[in-house]
């Protein structure tokens, strides 16, 4: 019965040329490698709403937070051909091997153990876990990837590492080797009608769940400063097109904890538009945690070059609601943009 409603409430692209962009924290993240293809096959339910919650939107675009990566990308296709039975194509897709479970022989968060899911480049149980993927109508200039996952953290310029007492946390050593990026950086190249778009994705560490040190909030910073930096030419080739940012920030410019001063930066660049989405109740937060509540924490901010026509946090109306709640504690976050 809900699924016969759904198409009644469907945030409806409001021109034949417009392109719809969206950014999603699936949370199609399992406790082991290959427990995600297992419940793609077998029809979860979760899984299943987050198909529906894609259908509902039909995004041209959308860059995925929260999916499990495996080598033979074997989940992803899985889930695009249960996108496809749906009736949502998407016969481009982009998806490497995120930071998250890579494992090192440092102990990384601090905690005097080595071998933990916190040791890793980026926290995870298992290499992929909680990765990145892109999906699209449109042409992906694989090759023409380029990818800021490896970076070390101390070579972003203007880098700030945690120390206490004025010795590196956790260790000079293990500062040595890591990575900035807690999932991956990467500036996707997309041929679409109206031109080849940048889309720059990324999922930041959460800036919670450490110490007086504040390891995971300076983390979080610089991850979102990267963009800045990138924008400003400080941190190799600026985009040359159109771009759009779109993903997971992990933080809220006004509510909860962590260092403000970079997303809000990110927000007012002159570069970029932030179109200020809301859900259907005229509320911009994309996410409800429990014990926490709702903020903004997923972004879509295209370049200052596009013409934005709409723009939305999806949040419909019962019953489809039912099928958004079980599909993530975030929602999906959407632009219209048209070629101006």
């Amino acid at each position: 019965m809900i699924r016969a409603l759904v198409v009644l409430l469907l945030p409806i692209a409001a021109h034949a040329d417009t392109l719809r962009v969206a950014t999603y924290n699936t949370e199609l993240s399992r406790e082991g490698p290959g427990l995600l293809l297992r419940d793609i096959q077998r029809g979860d339910p979760q899984v299943q709403a987050v198909v529906d919650v894609l259908t509902m939107t039909r995004p041209d675009i959308v860059a995925l937070q929260g999916i499990d990566w495996d080598l033979d990308g074997l989940a992803l296709s899985a889930l695009q051909k249960t996108l496809e039975v749906a009736g949502l194509s998407y016969p481009h897709s982009f998806a490497e091997q995120p930071n998250s479970g890579i494992e090192t022989s440092f102990d990384l968060d601090g905690d005097g153990k080595t071998g933990g899911p916190g040791d890793a480049q980026g926290w995870g149980r298992f290499t992929g876990q909680s990765g990145l993927a892109v999906l699209s109508r449109y042409p992906i200039a694989v090759d023409q990837v380029r990818s800021y996952s490896t970076m070390l953290w101390q070579d972003l310029p203007g880098a700030t590492l945690p120390v206490v007492q004025g010795t590196p946390f956790p260790s000079a050593q293990a500062q040595a080797i890591q990575r900035l990026s807690s999932t991956a950086h990467w500036v996707v190249p997309i041929d679409t009608p109206a031109g080849r778009l940048d889309l720059m994705t990324f999922h930041a560490s959460p800036p919670v769940f450490d110490g007086p040190e504040d390891r995971n909030g300076l983390r979080n910073r610089d991850e979102i400063h990267l963009w800045s930096l990138l924008l400003d030419g400080k941190l190799g080739t600026m985009p040359s097109e159109r771009f759009i940012i779109a993903g997971d920030a992990n933080q809220d410019p006004d509510r909860g904890e962590g260092r403000k001063e970079a997303i809000k930066g990110l927000l007012a660049h002159p570069l970029l538009q932030d179109p200020s989405p809301t859900n259907s109740e005229g509320v911009s937060t994309t996410v409800h945690w429990k014990g926490v509540g709702e903020m903004r924490v997923d972004y879509t901010l295209p370049s200052a070059d596009w013409q934005v026509l709409d723009s939305g946090v999806y949040w419909p109306a019962l019953p489809a609601r039912a099928i958004v709640e079980a599909a993530s504690r975030h929602r999906l976050v959407w632009v219209d943009l048209l070629d101006d």
